[in-house]
């Protein structure tokens, strides 16, 4: 019984084959198909290399602009004393969704050169700590972190800041403070000189203009402080819970202290991500469904076109179902092609689209990403093996659908009427 069911197919197959390959006698049919094709290979590979950009712009979020960023800054404006720190902690660290912690002095200041003056956002850590909170070591383009360690004045900067300031590893800058000291006299800024130990390279403007990193002893005595610190960094297993820790921390923590996550700064920029990602995927799925309907339209017109060979096949003895199957086979076949092309070239753009866009900017001397207005000054890209296959799923899908009106079309059609129509 399943024998004959089997040979039908194959004949479906077969004769199907021959419609989408090219041959001399079916040039519309073979054009028809190689536009649909093409319509569905360039959707895909737009979509893959598009999603690949956007996880690109969510990984270099959460890995590395997250990774330096505190999730979750707790700091106050009192004096603590330092047992009063120990409790704090304690408490910190009591919550499940802490991952690390490390003390912290931050306080805003001046840096100056003889080139030129800039506000920055100061940060007293300790350095040997550092690499349990940041993973900003992965960024020093010049000197270390280690450095800084070893360096009781030392201070480690921006990229950025440092062609504002026009400094160097081993330079040395004039940190202000906003403390005035008072004299008889007249009023005096507090300042020192520190030698640069590191320069670092995010990509992302507002740390490599505006973050400077001290020793956290530096730091107590610059700033003239009783305390050791006052504030802590936290990072969280799950940067996305970072408001929700600290709704939590907020309730455990004595009166008096601050509380702020990064979503304060940067969560516009990632909720910004995430929403032009659902929107260019929306409309690119579009895109692929104006190629759908191309291909619908395709089918129709190849099914007029051969409606002489479906009446001969008809008095040859094809089963309407079998005809049917022709045209759902032929529409399948380039949609399976369209997606094989498709993912090829899509998996081909999301591994080059990085190196295409530096070109592009070395070539033409343009910069496709300012860091003033995206949190990264260069072109990400991370290719998803799920993306790949939701998308391959979902056009194959839609290349079934888009045979069904064909194919009825086609095994409706009456061998006799047919004939005439041909004569």
């Amino acid at each position: 019984m399943n024998k004959p069911s089997s040979q039908a197919s194959g004949l479906a197959r077969t004769i199907a084959l021959r419609y989408v390959s090219v041959g001399k006698r079916s040039q519309l049919v073979s054009f028809m198909s190689a536009i649909s094709v093409f319509g569905l290979a360039l959707g895909v590979a737009i979509l893959i290399t598009v999603l690949s950009v956007m996880n690109g712009f969510d990984r270099e979020m959460r890995e590395n602009i997250l990774g330096i960023v505190p999730h979750v800054t707790v700091y106050t404006e009192e004096n603590f004393s330092s047992q009063a720190w120990d409790e704090i902690q304690a408490r910190v660290m009591d919550n499940p969704k802490v991952a690390a912690m490390a003390p912290l002095i931050q306080n805003a200041g001046v840096v100056s050169t003889g080139r030129a003056n800039k506000g920055v956002l100061v940060n007293g850590v300790d350095a040997s700590r550092e690499s349990d909170i940041s993973v900003i070591g992965r960024f020093m383009k010049e000197g270390s972190l280690q450095a800084l360690a070893d360096n009781r004045w030392g201070a480690v900067i921006g990229r950025t800041l440092a062609s504002q300031l026009g400094v160097g590893v081993n330079d040395e800058l004039i940190l202000y403070s906003p403390n005035i000291s008072i004299n008889p006299l007249t009023p005096l800024a507090t300042l020192r000189r520190f030698t640069v130990t590191g320069i670092f390279q995010v990509g992302t403007q507002q740390l490599d203009s505006e973050l400077v990193l001290i020793n956290l002893d530096a730091a107590r005595a610059f700033y003239r402080m009783r305390s050791n610190f006052n504030g802590l960094r936290l990072r969280a297993i799950d940067p996305l819970q970072a408001d929700e820790l600290s709704r939590e921390l907020a309730r455990d923590l004595p009166p008096g202290m601050i509380l702020e996550s990064w979503t304060r700064q940067l969560g516009a920029i990632y909720n910004n991500i995430q929403f032009s990602r659902s929107i260019i995927s929306f409309m690119l799925w579009l895109l692929i469904g104006v190629a759908a309907f191309n291909l619908i339209v395709s089918l129709i017109m190849i099914v007029r076109d051969k409606r002489s060979d479906i009446a001969i096949l008809r008095t040859l003895g094809a089963s309407p179902g079998l005809i049917g199957r022709i045209f759902m086979w032929q529409g399948c076949l380039i949609g399976l092609i369209g997606i094989a092309i498709g993912v090829a070239l899509g998996i081909l753009g999301s591994l080059q689209v990085s190196n295409f866009a530096a070109w592009i900017e070395r070539r033409f001397g343009i910069q496709l990403l300012n860091a003033d207005v995206y949190p990264i000054d260069f072109l990400p890209s991370q290719l998803q093996g799920s993306d790949v296959l939701v998308v391959a799923g979902g056009v194959l899908l839609l290349a079934i659908l888009a045979t069904v009106y064909p194919a009825r079309r086609a095994s409706s059609v009456q061998p006799a009427q047919a004939l005439r129509s041909a004569d």
